[in-house]
């Protein structure tokens, strides 16, 4: 399980907290003939993240409506949570059929200018 604080961390560590990276999910599924193995289903910009105080999780959301989160967008109102809130956890909602999906770990890629967040379903 990631939280708020890892995604954090990881961006200033990763990245250098660059500001112009799209956030972008990146779907791994295992392989069907070698369940230790995950393969790549795919990826997608992450088009909007929603902090719920309820469920206490940062929901990041792909619904197709074309914007981007930058990491600039989500990183600067996460700095100023209070300790307690960093950490919720980090779900996806990526369609209807798989929706509050658990962020399993981070990457980049320097060259297309990605922070990609991997999801296995």
């Amino acid at each position: 399980m990631k939280v708020i604080i890892d995604l954090i961390e990881d961006v200033r560590e990763e990245i250098g907290n660059k500001e112009d990276f799209i956030l972008t999910a990146m779907l791994l599924k295992e392989d069907p003939e070698d369940t230790e193995k995950l393969i790549y289903a795919g990826e997608s910009p992450i088009n909007l993240s929603v902090l719920d105080e309820v469920r206490k999780q940062l929901i990041l959301k792909i619904d197709g409506s074309g914007s981007v989160v930058t990491t600039g967008k989500l990183i600067k109102p996460l700095l100023i949570l209070p300790v307690s809130d960093m950490m919720y956890e980090l779900r996806m909602d990526v369609n209807a059929e798989y929706c509050d999906v658990e962020v399993a770990g981070f990457g980049k890629s320097m060259e297309e200018k990605k922070y990609i967040l991997f999801i296995k379903i």
